[in-house]
């Protein structure tokens, strides 16, 4: 070995020129990037101005909301750092370190220390962490976290190694090719990284309102001020305090923090589960889904395989027996079939072979000679049989892999022909997940549609799909005689189950279903889905898979655990509902504040709320309610997009809130208008929770006497604070003024509403 190798000279050379393998930067945010992109929002910004502007005129009491875009902040910045710790924590590479000649020894070192043209010995079970060439020796290569296919590759001197894939049997030398953003998986990583955007719509409909609502609050809020202070000639105190009441009721403060506490709840709920969710908007996606696309290999089954069957096919000895089991005992081989082999044989260091020949995958077989004994070889059928048994073909046409174990006096060549006698068949299958018939029963009956996806061989993939419970098993094809032409909408619609798919082709699947108006998810483990996964609109791993895709998807399973995604549905559906319930309600207050704002503008009059009335309303009708209903299992399909969902909801309050406002100021009785219309907002909002919250249970009931209570107890014990103590001026007048501006106010809801869902 001391013919290859660098020197030591020359690996600090190569670290000179900047030639180590340095390993690309995280995909997960980084501790600064999260900090920044939850403080720094234009929402945030807006409310931390009006708060400056309050505390400059010393008005605190006004102040109170602050700490629901404080609670927002904390909420928001805890979870994607604890999200960050977990992806953090799921290591780069699976094996860490590797075995190089240096100085003509053999040495390990951290996987970021290789160099180019370092000479790394890899031998079975190791990842291969750089692109190489073979220099010497042979190995079986899986190549399925970049192709796949699962099929080991036979690689001989002078073929090529990428960097992901791993060695499964044999022995080999090779020569460093690329180092760090020069390997395979880095460029492959590179592409996938500058990536897809996060889709959300409840983030999409807050970023919509936020957007609208700035180009509001700033000519408004100047507009208020001004006018408050030049026209009306208000002290500079009373200016800012009605200004900024305006201004805080178009923006949804207690609807941020509910979505964000609605999302923290359900992605700690499924951490539990060894679901983890990368993004708070993540655990939305999945709710929208209604195609689901799975990747055979690692989603539907384990990776793993298991000796089904054993047939005798001649006669078989207690010798036959052991000297098979030192078979196993000395094999340099160590992939899934020989270590299915092993689980279904006890290997034995009885016998130890003159010769051996590792399996490969281009001879099909493998050997050892024991001396006194003979040869025994373990392949394929069609290399060790003349004829194959009806019942062995019986199971090749279901999918299932046979291997057989037959006997010569010959010593092995791999120039030779082999002439054995067969001694035994095995019938090996894949393994199928825990409860995968009940999870893909349950996506069926949740008008979920599933495609399976593999590159393995089209049979075996169907195979699988029926073995899982999988009724579309038989609308199968082959892709790889489908050209770019022929792979249409129509074409991915005909089809649930795909063989020997291109990573090319799985994204292009991805693209048709989106394109027919379809919402899908992906799952994956390995590299070769990594375009597909960047396509979807929600993207699933197993934490089995390559650290690369585990990085980039939004949810990623901890234990691979493919049943757990019914879960993750559940969540994403409870909090896409749960939030589309109440938003209406959040949305009315941002509604009439616009509306009411406009005309307090065009009519020089102040804004007939201040800041801590308005925060009264957030707190008791708006945000008790919504928090304590919030973590109700709601399992029901996601209907409708959410913006115009609960805006069509609100619009009807809140144009009732305006009508009322002109009829009491053409009244304007005993100058006691703005009182009145605070307290009709207040029940037209408590009506519109109650309505959200039908049909009722022991649970709502006790919310609505909450909110009622909590509301009328601030108003009784507080109203100095409140700035209500009017009331107790004019106690005749108001509650008839009340009471008849109430009633208008609720039949011209529902003649508002009745017009507006006629409509939809």
């Amino acid at each position: 070995m001391s013919q290859y190798g660098l020197t030591k000279q020359q690996v600090e050379e190569r670290i000179a020129k900047g030639q180590q393998n340095t390993l690309p930067p995280s995909a997960s945010k980084t501790t600064s990037q999260i900090f920044r992109e939850n403080i720094c929002t234009l929402f945030n910004l807006l409310n931390f101005l009006i708060a400056i502007a309050l505390a400059f005129v010393g008005a605190w009491s006004n102040m109170v909301f602050i700490a629901i875009i404080l609670l927002n902040l904390i909420i928001g910045i805890v979870q994607e750092l604890r999200a960050k710790k977990m992806v953090d924590e799921l290591s780069l590479l699976i094996v860490p370190k590797a075995t190089v000649i240096r100085d003509g020894k053999e040495i390990q070192i951290p996987i970021e220390q290789v160099v180019q043209d370092d000479v790394m010995v890899l031998e079975s079970g190791q990842q291969i962490c750089c692109d190489a060439l073979i220099v010497e020796g042979e190995s079986e290569v899986n190549e399925s976290l970049l192709t796949g296919e699962s099929d080991p590759i036979n690689k001989q001197t002078g073929d090529h190694l990428l960097s992901g894939s791993s060695i499964i049997s044999g022995k080999c030398l090779a020569c460093v090719e690329h180092v760090g953003a020069q390997n395979y998986v880095s460029k492959v990583t590179a592409e996938i990284r500058s990536g897809k955007g996060l889709h959300s719509q409840l983030l999409d409909a807050m970023r919509k309102v936020t957007r609208v609502t700035t180009l509001m609050i700033i000519p408004l809020g100047i507009l208020l001020f001004v006018e408050a202070l030049l026209l009306r000639h208000n002290d500079l105190y009373n200016a800012i305090v009605g200004s900024a009441a305006g201004l805080l009721g178009m923006l949804p403060k207690g609807l941020v923090l509910l979505i964000s506490v609605s999302l923290a709840a359900g992605t700690t709920k499924l951490a539990k589960r060894k679901v983890l969710i990368q993004n708070l908007y993540s655990l939305e996606s999945l709710a929208y889904v209604d195609t689901l696309c799975l990747d055979k290999t690692g989603t539907i089954t384990t990776g793993k395989m298991k000796v089904e069957r054993i047939l005798d096919l001649g006669e078989i000895t207690e010798q036959d027996q052991a000297y098979f089991a030192s078979y196993l005992h000395y094999s340099d081989d160590n992939n899934e079939t020989y270590q299915a082999l092993c689980r279904a044989f006890v290997p034995s260091a009885a016998y130890r072979p003159q010769q051996k020949i590792a399996f490969s995958s281009v001879r099909k077989w493998g050997a050892m000679h024991f001396e006194g004994y003979g040869t025994l070889f373990l392949g394929a059928p069609d290399r060790l049989m003349k004829e194959l048994p009806s019942e062995l073909e019986q199971e090749m046409e279901t999918g299932s892999r046979i291997l057989i174990l037959a006997k010569s006096d010959q010593k092995p060549s791999k120039e030779q022909e082999v002439h054995a006698t067969p001694l035994m068949a095995f019938v090996l299958s894949d393994v199928l997940r825990k409860d995968v018939n009940k999870t893909l029963d349950y996506f069926r009956k949740e008008g979920v549609d599933i495609k399976i996806i593999s590159g393995d061989h089209v049979k075996a993939v169907s195979a699988i799909a029926r073995k899982a419970g999988f009724v579309d098993y038989q609308r199968c094809v082959d892709m790889s005689n489908v050209t770019e032409e022929e792979l249409n909408e129509d074409f991915v619609n005909r089809h649930s189950v795909f063989g020997r798919v291109t990573p090319k082709q799985k994204k292009q699947i991805v693209s048709m279903l989106q394109k027919g108006g379809h919402t899908v998810a992906m799952t994956g483990d390995g590299v070769n889905d990594m375009l597909a996964l960047q396509q979807a609109d929600c993207s699933i791993a197993v934490a089995a898979g390559s650290d690369a895709v585990k990085q980039m998807s939004q949810v990623v399973l901890l234990e691979s655990d493919f049943g757990e995604l019914p879960s993750v549905l559940l969540e994403g559906r409870r909090v896409v509902n749960n939030v589309t319930r109440v938003a209406g309600i959040f949305f009315i207050k941002t509604l009439y504040s616009i509306a009411v704002s406009i005309i307090c503008v065009l009519m020089n009059m102040p804004f007939p709320f201040i800041p801590i009335q308005v925060t009264l309303i957030d707190l008791m009708i708006e945000a008790v309610p919504s928090f304590l209903t919030m973590l109700e299992p709601d399992p029901n399909k996601v209907h409708g997009r959410f913006l115009s969902t609960v805006m069509r909801r609100a619009f009807p309050f809140a144009a009732a809130v305006v009508c009322t406002l002109f009829l009491l100021m053409v009244q304007n009785r005993a100058d006691n208008w703005q009182n009145t219309l605070y307290f009709v907002v207040a029940v037209l909002s408590m009506l519109a929770v109650i309505r959200s919250l039908i049909p009722m249970n022991p649970l709502r009931i006790f919310v609505c006497i909450c909110m009622a209570a909590g509301f009328f107890f601030a108003v009784i014990v507080f109203p100095s604070l409140l700035h209500l103590t009017q009331l107790a001026q004019v106690p005749s007048q108001f509650p008839s003024a009340f009471l008849f501006a109430l009633l208008i106010s609720v039949v011209l809801y529902r003649l508002i509403a009745h017009a507006t869902f006629q409509k939809h």
